[in-house]
């Protein structure tokens, strides 16, 4: 039965999949600077190593912030947030998958009676306003360095398209290795308190845990969503908020992809802990919001004037409304569950 209960889950992994791998390879899959076939391998093999090397970090925050006991109310909350995902998309709002998990666990919580840990609320919050904003200055700063850099090195133009070529590909992988570490906690993290796994050796030789079993899994589904359905999304990707060069897709994809990572690395967070330096906390944070806060940055660069502000005005309501939607989907999906299936959504 565990599988059944984790289908809502893989196929929130799916739709994750579909959608967010555009962030990581849209551009240079768009602009045919890189083919869709070697884009989706590099991102499904990247995204599955860093589901389960990295996603342990983001995971523990969101057990802090509810720890969903009981299959059938697992099942329920990775449902609630795929269907909040799907209702925005149909309203053409624009959505994030890590909001909607946040806002379905805290509607578990609710309908459990369990508070909420608002210091670990708060410190997800902070980082859906601080994601684009860091992505934005990373954005800002590479760039500037990079345009000194060429121009000081007078780079010609076949290796500097060379070079931007490689680079695509080097932050594409990149960013799909964070996108699994900081995501799967979205798409499987509510699984973990009741997964019937136990730790493993294979061959004798590598020990795997119980938790990365259940991250390889969802690191899978999101992998077929990037083979099956994100093709269409990659090659029109971009244009949308500002109308980039190659090199500043470059320049946000990396960005993104950074601010992904630090996000989710427990051993930059122990480097920090370590060295007395303000630590950030571990947490999913929105793929979208890293790479529109890139897209800004780019803009600002160019005077600001060529952002389309309509556009990002839209894509800010969306980030506001998905949680709270999501919370309250959970929580009448949550009673329908109990008082209609009669099953235990809580221990």
């Amino acid at each position: 039965m565990f599988f059944f209960y984790m289908s809502s889950g893989l196929f929130l992994g799916w739709s994750l999949g579909a959608n967010d791998a555009a962030n990581v390879f849209g551009t240079a899959v768009g602009s045919r600077m890189i083919r869709f076939r070697t884009a989706s391998v590099c991102c499904c093999i990247f995204l599955i190593l860093g589901a389960v090397m990295g996603g342990g970090g983001t995971s523990h925050t969101l057990g802090k912030l509810g720890s969903v006991n009981a299959l059938a109310g697992a099942f329920v909350v990775a449902f609630a947030a795929a269907l909040s995902v799907y209702l925005m998309i149909l309203a053409k709002w624009p959505v994030s998958t890590s909001q909607a998990v946040v806002g379905a666990i805290v509607g578990w919580n609710a309908f459990a009676g369990n508070a909420t840990d608002f210091h670990i609320l708060t410190s997800i919050v902070v980082t859906w306003v601080a994601c684009p904003l860091l992505s934005a200055a990373f954005a800002i700063t590479t760039y500037k360095l990079i345009g000194r850099a060429l121009r000081f090195y007078r780079v010609p133009l076949f290796t500097l398209d060379r070079a931007t070529r490689n680079g695509l590909l080097l932050a594409g992988v990149f960013g799909s290795y964070a996108l699994g570490a900081n995501n799967i906690a979205n798409v499987v993290g509510v699984f973990l308190p009741a997964a019937p796994f136990r730790d493993v050796v294979l061959f004798g030789l590598l020990p795997v845990t119980a938790a990365q079993q259940i991250f390889f899994l969802g690191g899978v589904a999101i992998s077929v969503g990037v083979f099956t359905y994100s093709r269409q999304v990659m090659e029109h990707a971009g244009g949308g908020i500002f109308k980039m060069s190659p090199m500043m897709a470059l320049v946000a994809v990396w960005s993104h992809s950074l601010v992904l990572f630090v996000f989710s690395s427990q051993e930059l967070a122990r480097f920090l802990a370590a060295h007395g330096l303000p630590e950030l906390p571990l947490v999913p944070v929105s793929s979208s919001q890293a790479i529109i806060g890139a897209i800004i940055g780019m803009g600002l660069i160019k005077g600001g004037k060529a952002i389309r502000w309509r556009v990002v005005g839209g894509i800010t309501c969306g980030w506001a409304i998905t949680p709270l939607l999501a919370g309250v989907v959970s929580f009448i999906c949550l009673f329908i569950a109990q008082n209609v299936f009669l099953q235990t959504v809580f221990l």
